[in-house]
């Protein structure tokens, strides 16, 4: 791209952030390219798990000639196989004879209740205390990382239907994970220096104002905040609204920010969430990843490996490759955790290993910063390695790269090899032990 097509995005009438949920899904025009049967699904999915879509990915990153099996088609709208056969039709009955709503809510809550709302500790073994006063809004998992959930980021421009955060976004008050001011993140920093980063994150933290954000990361430039180092923030908005850092009326304040925190002396970290090469393409995504980092921000790239989606190891090495092209980290690939939607995307641990390696043959070494296949898992991020046959036995070499406790961190151990596995707490340890070594 020229400077001339930069200047043009940049100068153009600025587009409007159209959104569609549930309420009005009958208004999107593209879904007029599907089947009745198929429309009724999305309508009767979308009661369970949450949807919600932008005009610019309608538009720019669906191609719609390809859907029900376009790849961010499947990334964004919700199928009937997403939930239990039984469970989607005793919901669609119900709502196909138009019964009462607290018949239909109660189903819906039923349902969701079986879903892992809040996989691997989150909301137990990850919640911060002070005293016997939880801090709900944070969560301390590792010891150098803090993450922060500000109220005013709980949504995001356009809902993924894998998202492990899914129970942030329903009608259940009671399952979201959010702060409404930062006095209580300020004080938790301060009494724990051991914590070098801080991660905001949701939902998408860049649906917020600019002067929201500021209000939560500016008084962490004071002395007191000395040993937080890095600020990250993770979003998915370089995919699904570029125009955030190019043309929204608080972009320049957006970037000005990022720039105060670098030129202050913390590391600023863009944690940028890419499913598919097609999400670079638009010409809006290069001009942004330019005007962050000029900032003097970095930006990391990860994603999950999702079934259907980029289940292939030429879409990853495509999608990395362009990735460094353009400046950005690779980051992770991870598994498909264990709550929502899972079932529909998750791929056995054997096959996501093959598309790991079969990608990082095809790279240079610049590409080779992405670490996979992980398992974000209650004890911590958990690496497969490899498969291997250690004294006569066929197992899976792992290791954890981020650990609850931090004696455990890239200490190898084994599992039994199962290639039907396509999560953790499904792996056995190997040898005939009891345990693994980090349950002793």
């Amino acid at each position: 791209m020229n400077f001339t097509e930069l200047e043009t995005i940049r100068t153009a009438h600025r587009p409007r952030l159209q959104i569609y949920t549930k309420r009005n899904l009958d208004d999107i025009p593209q879904l007029g390219s599907l089947s009745r049967e198929q429309r009724r699904d999305i309508r009767v999915v979308s009661e369970v798990l949450p949807f919600r879509v932008n005009r610019y990915v309608l538009d720019e990153l669906i191609s719609w000639e390809d859907a029900p099996n376009d790849p961010i088609f499947k990334l964004v709208f919700p199928s009937r196989e997403m939930l239990d056969a039984v469970e989607f039709s005793a919901l669609s009955s119900l709502i196909d004879a138009n019964a009462d709503a607290q018949a239909i809510s109660e189903l819906v809550r039923k349902i969701q209740s079986k879903l892992n709302p809040h996989p691997g500790g989150q909301t137990t073994l990850n919640l911060p205390r002070v005293g016997n006063e939880e801090l709900w809004g944070l969560q301390h998992k590792y010891r150098e990382t803090l993450l922060f959930f500000p109220s005013q980021g709980q949504t995001c421009h356009t809902y993924c239907s894998f998202c492990f955060r899914w129970a942030q976004f329903i009608d259940d008050v009671q399952l979201r994970m959010m702060a409404r001011e930062n006095a209580k993140l300020l004080t938790y920093l301060e009494s724990h220096r051991e914590i070098t980063d801080l991660l905001i994150t949701g939902g998408d933290p860049m649906v917020m104002k600019t002067v929201a954000l500021e209000k939560h990361l500016k008084p962490i430039l004071e002395p007191r905040f000395d040993h937080v180092q890095n600020i990250r923030i993770g979003t998915k908005s370089l995919s699904f609204w570029p125009y955030r850092f190019v043309t929204d009326p608080d972009a320049d304040d957006l970037l000005r920010l990022f720039s105060t925190l670098v030129n202050r002396g913390k590391h600023v970290a863009v944690m940028a969430h890419f499913d598919h090469p097609r999400e670079l393409s638009p010409p809006v995504v290069e001009h942004a990843i330019r005007r962050i980092r000029d900032t003097g921000a970095v930006i990391r790239t990860q994603a999950p490996l999702l079934r259907g989606v980029n289940d292939s190891s030429d879409i990853w090495a495509d999608m990395w490759r362009q990735q460094v092209l353009l400046g950005m980290s690779p980051y992770y690939m991870l598994v498909e955790r264990d709550t929502g939607a899972h079932r529909y995307f998750e791929l056995p641990l054997e096959i996501a290993l093959d598309v790991y390696r079969g990608a990082m043959r095809q790279l240079s070494g610049l590409a080779r910063t992405a670490r996979g296949p992980v398992m974000s898992t209650g004890p911590g991020k958990v690496e497969i390695q490899g498969v291997a046959e250690v004294g006569g036995q066929k197992v899976f070499l792992l290791r954890f790269i981020q650990a609850r406790n931090v004696d455990w961190t890239f200490q190898p151990f084994f599992a039994e090899y199962d290639p039907t596995a396509v999560w953790f707490e499904q792996l056995k340890p190997a040898f005939g032990e009891a345990k693994f070594p980090f349950e002793k």
